[in-house]
């Protein structure tokens, strides 16, 4: 009996490229910690995918894949952890289970399992925690899986519009193909998030560069 689901999300703070939130359902916690998971940040690409393949060949599993394009739209009416929480209810409906782990995307971990436990419904206890990526395995399984997916996205974009690096903000390789590819194009490439800061203030500083050389 699945009784026990872990949330997680990846690419969250990403300017290029999708957000990944995947759950996991299991019959207990220590059942998924034998399978030596942690916390996707912690493994090397190789072995999440060798823990990704065993997670999804014994356990249940369900992601949320929301594009850039999908998330400027969204954040025109809600405010980022709202777009988060909502999908991760949206995952949490998705797979058996009546006690829901989640990673916080709120200073107030207990403030954001309420939202979370609204928009699920009836039906679920949901446990927020910071660092419950950590904390539990079976949102560390969640976590491996919405890298795993994210990974594979961003390769397929990468044979789209070339190496764009980790489509992280702190990514210098990310920061010099939107420049490039703006100064270009005099515009964001389809999979930048067009609401971020840092593609605003790209355009924003190309745009003035590009008043002054007139």
């Amino acid at each position: 009996m699945y009784v026990i689901c872990g949330v997680d999300e990846a690419g969250k703070g990403s300017v290029l490229g999708p957000m990944v939130i995947a759950g996991v359902s299991a019959p207990d916690m220590d059942i998924v910690a034998s399978t030596g998971v942690a916390d996707s940040k912690t493994l090397s690409r190789n072995r999440r995918e060798i823990i990704y393949r065993e997670i999804t060949e014994n356990f249940l599993f369900a992601c949320r894949i929301i594009s850039a394009e999908e998330i400027d739209r969204l954040r025109a009416e809600i405010l980022m952890n709202e777009i988060v929480a909502q999908a991760h209810a949206e995952v949490i409906r998705k797979l058996p289970s009546c006690t829901a782990f989640v990673d916080a995307c709120d200073v107030n971990a207990e403030r954001y399992g309420r939202t979370v436990g609204g928009y699920a419904g009836d039906g679920y206890s949901v446990i927020s925690e910071h660092k419950a990526d950590v904390r539990y395995a079976v949102v560390s399984a969640a976590s491996v899986v919405a890298k795993v997916t994210r990974d594979r996205c961003i390769d397929l974009l990468h044979e789209e519009f070339g190496n764009f690096g980790s489509g992280y903000p702190s990514d210098p390789l990310t920061i010099q193909f939107l420049e490039d590819y703006i100064k270009e194009f005099m515009q964001p490439p389809s999979c930048a998030r067009t609401s971020w800061e840092t593609t605003r203030r790209i355009m924003d500083r190309l745009s003035q560069a590009t008043l002054f050389d007139f």
